[in-house]
């Protein structure tokens, strides 16, 4: 989109054409509308293609009548995402380094009485600007320009909070170490602390946790956070005051896109890997944000499951957990995995298709699959994987569903 396709959108009669055609194809409305010089119909199949993008991610604020960038809606937090941060921060003031789309900004508007949203793309901050006004929100400020040469201009403490969501892409080029992205908060670390008690750092889902705090001495929360089942992103609490050889929380939360449910592990490593003799009745695979936040022995500490092996986030139980965090399955039956001989297990269990997962085992899921020519299932569950004494394993597994009798 450019400035002048933006203010074309922003007509009357062009905003009623895309609400009549909300629905329809984008290449389909493109074909019908071709050769209609005075429509801007490049950018109005974009915008149809985005608008129907958003409901699921956006799926209240796309109610209004929001105008989006492909990139800048592929990049922004969704709303779950976005209402859980502004569950723990709140104040007077609050400053967005990050710009892009603003759904941060405005979930964080709704609990400051000040945002000032900060974005260099002068395309950005007027399309936040219309989706701003077409939402109701009036209590942000949109600054264009450098973000940390717009924060430099504010005297310290002028924010409650500071949140930056760094970007990763620079000339084409993905990144997720925080040295690597912009603004640089490694670098600006003293910066941002100078203007704000807090600081909420949005990093990749992809960043290792280990060793932060050598890169960030006032960090003392690191948040995993899922939704349904995806790892979305990574949140890095700082505070001013907090030692920086304090240390450091480590939180999984587990969020529901169509609900405000919730689910938190909290810990560190100080929970033993208890490995059992065999694998039980039940066997379980902890949420992605538990795995990556490593609090799977939490977990299993807690809920009274042992782990597979030592290797890997597969636990075990003789009994059902409802509500477990991450995915259950009935298990049917647990053998060695012997290539000779696996195919009459196959036979004997009739298995045609199944859904293969696969860790710290030697072959990969395409060769397995290939191998023994099976089909795909939803239900049926193969797991291939170690023993706790180390020796190939495969567990034929049913999953389970709420609702599921036991």
């Amino acid at each position: 989109m450019t400035i002048a396709e933006l203010h074309n959108l922003l007509q009357l009669e062009i905003q009623a054409l895309l609400a009549l055609h909300h629905f329809a194809d984008p290449a389909a409305f493109a074909m019908q509308f071709h050769g209609r010089t005075e429509l801007p119909v490049r950018a109005m199949a974009e915008q149809l293609a985005c608008r129907q993008k958003a409901v699921k991610k956006l799926p209240t604020l796309s109610q209004h009548n929001l105008l989006y960038t492909p990139l800048a809606l592929e990049q922004s937090s969704g709303e779950r995402t976005a209402a859980y941060k502004a569950s723990f921060m709140s104040g007077k003031r609050a400053i967005d380094l990050s710009g892009g789309l603003g759904v941060d900004t405005i979930f964080l508007a709704r609990v400051f009485q000040e945002v000032v949203y900060c974005e260099r793309d002068p395309l950005l901050c007027a399309v936040v600007e219309h989706n701003l006004k077409v939402s109701g929100v009036a209590n942000v400020q949109v600054k264009n320009g450098d973000s940390i040469s717009l924060l430099a201009e504010n005297p310290d403490d002028s924010f409650d909070w500071i949140f930056v969501d760094p970007a990763r892409r620079e000339e084409g080029r993905r990144s997720i170490a925080l040295e690597a992205a912009s603004p640089d908060v490694v670098a600006c670390h003293n910066l941002l602390l100078r203007h704000a008690q807090r600081v909420c750092i949005k990093a990749s889902p992809a960043l290792e946790i280990s060793g932060l705090k050598k890169l960030l001495p006032a960090l003392h929360t690191i948040i995993v956070v899922s939704v349904d089942r995806e790892c979305k992103e990574i949140l890095l609490l700082l505070e001013r005051a907090y030692p920086s050889d304090g240390p450091v929380q480590v939180k999984a939360v587990c969020l529901n896109a169509d609900s405000a449910e919730i689910t938190e592990v909290v810990g560190g490593s100080d929970a033993p890997r208890v490995v059992g003799k065999a694998v039980k009745e039940y066997l379980y695979e902890p949420d992605p944000a538990i795995i990556k936040a490593r609090l799977s022995a939490v977990l299993a500490r807690d809920s009274g499951l042992q782990f597979v092996n030592k290797s890997v986030d597969y636990l075990t139980a003789d009994r059902e957990i409802e509500a477990f965090p991450g995915r259950s399955f009935r298990v049917v039956e647990s053998v060695p995995f012997k290539p000779k001989s696996f195919r009459a297990f196959l036979g004997r269990h009739a298995i045609a298709g199944a859904s293969i997962q696969r860790r710290d085992f030697p072959l990969s899921a395409e060769e397995l699959r290939k191998k023994y020519r099976l089909l795909e299932s939803e239900r049926a569950f193969l797991f291939f994987t170690k023993d706790a004494s180390g020796h190939p394993l495969c567990i034929y597994a049913l999953r389970c569903f709420p609702g599921d009798e036991a």
